[in-house]
């Protein structure tokens, strides 16, 4: 299954807003992402690449959650229950089920609900595009 197809069917972008709740972007279904002007600056394809605004690739989400950087090196990992892990296998926050994104002392940092976990966690904790 490729991460688009894991957003709702018919989803519009999804805001993404810091810890204090003001909007710093979108995450389009097809992967698109937008800063808080409405430029795009990135995107997350449908085999898991993660790409800047030019279009070069940056990193790489695997199917099993393993965030890799454009080397192919892992830099981390985001479990089933939203744990999010750097490369050094070290809790570094969660991404919970309602889109709440917490860091290491479990403290809000954001939140993007309705957004593939793995592209939630790419991008506050591996990829930061805001």
């Amino acid at each position: 299954m490729s991460l688009v197809l894991m957003m709702a069917s018919g989803a519009m972008a999804q805001t993404v807003r810091n810890g204090s709740g003001s909007s710093i972007g979108t995450i389009e279904s097809n992967g698109t992402i937008r800063n808080s002007s409405g430029s795009s600056v990135g995107r997350f394809d449908s085999d898991g690449t993660v790409r800047n605004s030019s279009g070069s690739s940056i990193g790489k989400i695997d199917r099993d959650g393993t965030i890799r950087n454009s080397s192919g090196s892992s830099i981390g990992k985001v479990e089933s229950d939203g744990t999010v892990r750097n490369g050094s296998g070290s809790s570094i926050g969660k991404v919970e089920s309602d889109g709440t994104v917490r860091n290491s002392s479990g403290s809000s940092i954001g939140k993007a609900s309705g957004i593939p976990r793995e592209w939630v966690a790419a991008y506050f904790f591996f990829f930061p595009f805001y």
